[in-house]
């Protein structure tokens, strides 16, 4: 009986820290998800790690996080989002967050990376890389 409850017990706690950790990464993207889908890059730079490395269509950089904001902000600009959906998420072993998303703007269709350094309360974006479709 004793084995049986300690069985049922430690099966309960893992299946609740599974639960409230799914739910920790999504609550994360999700703030990333509407910033970058509502073109706020005041919203984003709430979320960037002092160092970001930005791309587009191949040619990646590392900015600042005031550089960052600025350059998506001149992004947002020039290609104001029609729609801006998460395709897959996931986590590394590490805890390191990542999403493959798609941005649709003015301009044509991005398929978008997007990697988050871990944290414990907040996402920090430590890498956006646009791809033109």
């Amino acid at each position: 009986m004793k084995v049986y409850f300690t069985k049922a017990f430690l099966f309960s706690w893992l299946f609740i820290a599974l639960v409230f950790t799914g739910r920790a990464q999504a609550d994360q993207l999700s703030v990333v998800r509407s910033a970058i889908a509502s073109g706020s890059s005041r919203t984003l730079a709430q979320y960037l790690a002092p160092s970001v490395e930005l791309g587009f269509d191949g040619d990646k950089q590392s900015y600042n996080a005031t550089q960052t904001e600025l350059v998506m902000k001149n992004f947002f600009a020039k290609n104001p989002p029609a729609s801006f959906d998460i395709v897959h998420q996931g986590a590394s072993g590490e805890g390191i967050l990542y999403a493959t998303c798609r941005y649709a703007g003015r301009n044509g269709n991005y398929q978008v990376f997007i990697k988050l350094k871990p944290k414990q309360s907040t996402p920090t974006i430590d890498t956006i890389d646009f791809t033109k479709e």
